[in-house]
């Protein structure tokens, strides 16, 4: 009789996914992928072993995203706190990182076949040069990929982010590649780490916290947010649809919102100031890629 239940809970989460998609979709969806440690010390895991299974479920997670037709998924991975944590802790989670993304790159083809484009948006200069050759490498194989983007975002939080778009933006006035008159909102969202990427549409945090801890604090000014009891390498497909039907009720509000707000249009003088500042982030990618250790 097993054999019989698993075909009924099949054929009801095809007809549950086939509702869902018949409502709006995000387009952009942020993760804060909280109570991995909890996990762990629940199942008598070492926090290594949690945190390797949060990866893998986020991965996980892509995959029914791009599946859904969602485009874009932001990962809070790494917060630039959670550097004030133990050494140990810290050091194996660099560790970590090391071993997924190299598993990663020998699986770019598998990327590719999946249509998955990997970017690591994040403070680089708090991490090992090491592990940013890999975020690197791993940004350059699948850039061409497109049926789905993953922002892994490690080393990161907004405050810092922002200040780093304050210093950015300063040195351009410095240097006399833009006036102070030019300085706007529209300015500042084109130097952000995302430059790339809309807004997200919906954020869902884990683990039964309602705080957003410092996360792309500037970008979701307008997002729907939805918070889960669940701890992340328990959250499933049911939970993440739970997430899409709470966003599917504030969808109309949301638009509304957006609707409101013009696109950015910048003059000759800002243009050239973008390019140059994200032709220079480029560079240091390529640097990193042709570095040797």
């Amino acid at each position: 009789m097993m054999w019989l239940k698993e075909r009924i809970l099949k054929w009801f989460q095809f007809l549950v996914l086939r509702f869902i998609k018949n409502g709006e979709l995000p387009k952009h969806v942020a993760l804060i992928m909280d109570g991995n440690r909890r996990y762990a010390n629940r199942h008598n895991l070492t926090k290594a072993e949690g945190y390797s299974k949060a990866f893998d479920k986020m991965i996980e997670m892509i995959y029914l995203c791009r599946d859904l037709g969602i485009a874009e998924v932001t990962a809070y991975a790494f917060s630039i706190n959670n550097f004030k944590r133990s050494k140990e802790e810290v050091d194996g989670l660099m560790d970590l990182a090391r071993q997924k993304f190299k598993r990663l790159l020998e699986e770019k083809e598998k990327l590719k076949d999946g249509g998955i484009c990997i970017r690591v948006i994040g403070n680089w200069s708090l991490i090992p040069e090491d592990l940013c050759k890999l975020f690197a490498e791993i940004m350059t194989v699948t850039r061409e990929n497109n049926r789905i983007i993953l922002n892994f975002a490690a080393s990161y939080a907004s405050k810092n982010e922002i200040t780093h778009v304050i210093k950015d933006i300063t040195q351009g006035v410095q240097d006399a590649d833009i006036l102070p008159e030019d300085i706007n909102e529209g300015l500042i969202t084109d130097c952000l780490y995302t430059y790339k990427s809309s807004n997200p549409d919906l954020l869902i945090r884990t683990s039964g916290i309602t705080r957003l801890s410092d996360f792309l604090l500037w970008q979701i000014s307008d997002t729907c947010i939805y918070f889960s009891e669940v701890l992340w390498p328990e959250f499933n497909l049911w939970n993440f649809l739970s997430a899409i039907f709470s966003y599917q009720k504030c969808h109309s509000s949301l638009q509304k919102n957006r609707k409101k707000s013009k696109p950015i249009v910048h003059n000759n003088r800002v243009s050239k100031f973008i390019n140059k500042l994200h032709n220079k982030r480029e560079i240091t990618i390529e640097n990193y890629v042709n570095k040797t250790y």
